[in-house]
């Protein structure tokens, strides 16, 4: 399997294979997402800016960035969420990275000091804006996500989102001025009125929807009842290890925290967090 290497390539170039991307879903064929750069270009798309992302395997990949999803003949679109649970990790990676390259490069083609338009950078990620001379540069929200844990009982919820019958772990993004663990704090108190001990951090993912940075996060339960935040949370519970609802997918930070909970109370194996 090719591995995926981010890198700023020359657009003004030829030659390569790119990637079609719009609102996060991407364009593909019986062969998979990626064409041929120069037949791709050829198709009257209404593209809206061109990066060169990095490489997969030996091969340069370009990203066209189009203003609308418009039809080809045998060719769907089909969303990022799919392909982290269908597509192998190398090709999910290349496509996580692609869509938020895609949606910098939408939000960022006038700049916002000033309004003025902005241009690609050459040999750096970046949007610059010639009026008031600054540079904008791609952009990570961090959010943390925790288990809460009491005993044998994890505390999951969901959210009106959620497939049906879904439960999940807490989340939020981190606000400024505090820290990740505060930002554990603090939602868990909005959002299920709860409180916390002992914060572990567990790890992090990279969660292209459409830019975070999941930190994701153990604490044990220190008091409350639970009050849901009704425009947030549609229902919270506690739940047994050994009986637990349905949950989110294999590839998620998520579902590693409860798996990783579940396997240490049972005794079972521990997971592994996907890259």
């Amino acid at each position: 399997m090719p591995e995926w290497q981010p890198k700023v390539l020359d657009a003004s170039t030829s030659g390569g294979w790119a990637l079609a991307h719009c609102k996060q879903q991407f364009l593909s064929d019986s062969n998979g997402v990626l064409f041929p750069r120069e037949w791709l270009k050829k198709q009257d798309l209404p593209v809206l800016a061109e990066h060169g992302v990095g490489h997969f395997g030996d091969d340069a990949i370009y990203l066209l960035e189009l203003v609308d999803c418009i039809e080809l003949p045998g060719c769907v679109w089909q969303g990022l969420r799919r392909f982290m649970l269908e597509s192998d990790a190398e090709t999910y990676k290349m496509l996580g990275y692609a869509s938020q390259i895609g949606i910098w490069a939408r939000e960022h083609r006038y700049c916002g000091g000033c309004g003025a338009p902005t241009q690609q950078i050459p040999g750096e990620r970046a949007m610059y804006c010639a009026d008031c001379g600054i540079r904008h540069y791609p952009r990570i929200s961090p959010s943390m996500i925790v288990l809460l844990t009491r005993g044998d009982e994890v505390l999951l919820a969901r959210s009106p989102r959620y497939v049906p019958g879904m439960y999940s772990t807490l989340a939020g993004f981190v606000e400024p001025g505090e820290s990740a663990e505060q930002c554990v704090r603090r939602e868990v108190r909005e959002e299920v009125g709860l409180e916390v001990c002992n914060i572990r951090y567990m790890g992090s993912q990279c969660w292209p929807f459409p830019h975070s940075m999941m930190i994701g996060f153990h604490a044990e339960y220190a008091g409350g009842d639970i009050v849901i935040q009704e425009d947030e949370i549609e229902d919270a519970q506690w739940f047994d290890v050994r009986e637990l609802p349905p949950l989110p997918a294999s590839k998620s930070i998520a579902r590693y925290l409860i798996d990783s909970y579940v396997a240490t109370r049972l005794g079972l194996p521990q997971p592994v967090l996907p890259d």
